[in-house]
C-alpha cells in the first residue's frame, strides 16, 4: 500500500512516499520558491539526494514535477498504484476531530476556515486541488493539526470575551502541533507499556514553532497555542503568549497598522527579536558571551518551566514529561535548563544521560524522578500517513 503525503505551503511543497505495508520511508523531498524565478527541488531516495532546479509557476506544477520525478526513478510506474494522498492540513477548526476522508463537501469547509488560518488553509487547499487535477479517482485525506485538541473542555478553549464572539466567529483556542502531540502519545505509551488511553503526559514540541500539551489519559486537555499558532511559548520569530493591550499601544503610541502588528508578532518576535537570533544552536553557543543571547535563552525556558508548572496542576498526576521536534531532540543544554529546579515537583533529570547521543527514544530522567522523562523523535509525516490508513481501512 503506497501513501503519498503531502505538506502544501505558501510557496513550498514537501512530500513523502511509504510503503504502507511496513512502514517504509521510499522517498523525501521538498520543492521552495514556486512562482519565482528559480525553484530548487530536492528528492532523498535511500540516502541518495538528488537536486535540481526549475521554474514551477503554481503548486499544480510542482505537483506535476513531483510526480514526473516518482516515474523518472521508478518509485510507481502508474499513479494507479498509489492507494491516496494524505495531506496536512492546519486547521479543522470545531467541524472536525479525526483524519476525514476529502470530498466536496470538505473542501468547501476548508475554504470557509480560511479566515481561522490565513496564511496556511490556502495553500493546503491548493494542495489538494492539485491532485485533484490530475487525478480525480485518487483518494485525498485530511489529517488536521488542531483535530488532537478538540478533545478539550470549555474551560481549557474558552476566551473570557463576550459570547457573541464565540458562537458566531468561533473565536476560541484550537491549539496546533496535533499530530506531532499525538504521534507522541502512541509512542509514549509503548515505552510505558501502556496504552494511548492509560497514559498522562507533558508533550513538549520545541522546534521554530514550540507548544506545550497536557494529555490526560490519551486525551488532549489543554495546549499553550490558542486561536492561531502566536499563543503560548517563546518561538523563533513569533513572541507567544503576550499582554493584548501591547497591541493597543503600539497602534496608538507608534501607528503600527494591524497587518504591521500582525508581521512583528509573527515574524520579527520571539528569540530573533530578543537577540537577532531564532537557530537555537547558533544562540547557544552566542549565549555564553552574548547578554542578549542569554536573556533570549531564559525567557525561552523560562516560558516553558511555567507551563509545566500549570500542566502538572491541570493534570494531576503525569507519567511522563517528554521533549520532541529539532529543539526538544537535539538541545541537550535546553532540557538540562528546562529541568533544572523542578526536583520539587517530581521531576529530576540524569545530567549523563541527558549529553548521551543515541538513535531514537530514550530516557533521561533520573532513577529517584517520579516523573520520567523522555527524549523522543517525532515524525509528523509517518502519523500522516498512519492516520490515512486507517481512514482507507474504513471505507
Amino acid at each position: 500500500m503506497r501513501v503519498l503525503i503531502l505538506n502544501a505551503g505558501s510557496s513550498s511543497l514537501k512530500f513523502k512516499l511509504y510503503n504502507m505495508n511496513d512502514r517504509e520511508c521510499l522517498c523525501t523531498g521538498l520543492i521552495e520558491k514556486i512562482a519565482k524565478d528559480e525553484s530548487p527541488v530536492s528528492v532523498s531516495i535511500k540516502e541518495q539526494t538528488h537536486k535540481k532546479a526549475l521554474h514551477i509557476k503554481d503548486h499544480t506544477e510542482a505537483l506535476n514535477v513531483l510526480f514526473d520525478l516518482l516515474f523518472e526513478w521508478g518509485l510507481i510506474v502508474t499513479i494507479d498504484e498509489l492507494r491516496a494522498v494524505g495531506h496536512r492540513v492546519v486547521h479543522g477548526g470545531e467541524l472536525y476531530s479525526e483524519a476525514t476522508l476529502i470530498d466536496e463537501e470538505v473542501l468547501e469547509n476548508l475554504r470557509r476556515l480560511i479566515p481561522l488560518a490565513p496564511l496556511h488553509n490556502p495553500a493546503n487547499i491548493a494542495g489538494i486541488e492539485a491532485v485533484r487535477l490530475r487525478s480525480k479517482e485518487l483518494i485525498q485525506v485530511a489529517v488536521f493539526d488542531t483535530a488532537f485538541h478538540q478533545s478539550m473542555p470549555a474551560a481549557a478553549y474558552r476566551y473570557a470575551v463576550p459570547n457573541e464572539l464565540y458562537e458566531h466567529e468561533r473565536v476560541r483556542r484550537y491549539g496546533f502541533h496535533g499530530t506531532s502531540h499525538g504521534y507522541i502519545l502512541k509512542e509514549l505509551a509503548m515505552l510505558l507499556n501502556k496504552t494511548p488511553e492509560q497514559s498522562s503526559a507533558i508533550s513538549l514540541h520545541l522546534g521554530n514553532g514550540a507548544s506545550a500539551c497536557a494529555i490526560k489519559n490519551g486525551k488532549s486537555i489543554d495546549t499553550s497555542m490558542g486561536m492561531t499558532p502566536l499563543e503560548g511559548l517563546v518561538m523563533g520569530s513569533r513572541s507567544g503568549d503576550l499582554d493584548p493591550g501591547i497591541v493597543f499601544f503600539l497602534h496608538r503610541r507608534k501607528g503600527y497598522t494591524i497587518d504591521q502588528i500582525d508581521t512583528l508578532l509573527n515574524t520579527r518576535s520571539g528569540l530573533l527579536g530578543l537577540c537577532g537570533e531564532n537557530d537555537m544552536r547558533t544562540l547557544l553557543k552566542k549565549a555564553k558571551e552574548d547578554e542578549n543571547c542569554r536573556l533570549a535563552l531564559d525567557v525561552f525556558v523560562y516560558r516553558i518551566k511555567k507551563y509545566i508548572g500549570a500542566y502538572l496542576a491541570v493534570l494531576g498526576k503525569t507519567d511522563a514529561l517528554v521533549f520532541t521536534a529539532g529543539i526538544g531532540e537535539h538541545a541537550s543544554a535546553v532540557r538540562e535548563m528546562v529541568c533544572s529546579g523542578l526536583e520539587g515537583l517530581g521531576i529530576v533529570i540524569d545530567k549523563g544521560e541527558n549529553l548521551s547521543k543515541k538513535d531514537g527514544a530514550f530516557s533521561i530522567h533520573a532513577k529517584d524522578s517520579a516523573i520520567k522523562i523522555f527524549v523522543i523523535p517525532t515524525d509528523e509525516e509517518l502519523e500522516i500517513a498512519l492516520q490515512t490508513k486507517d481512514v482507507l481501512l474504513d471505507l
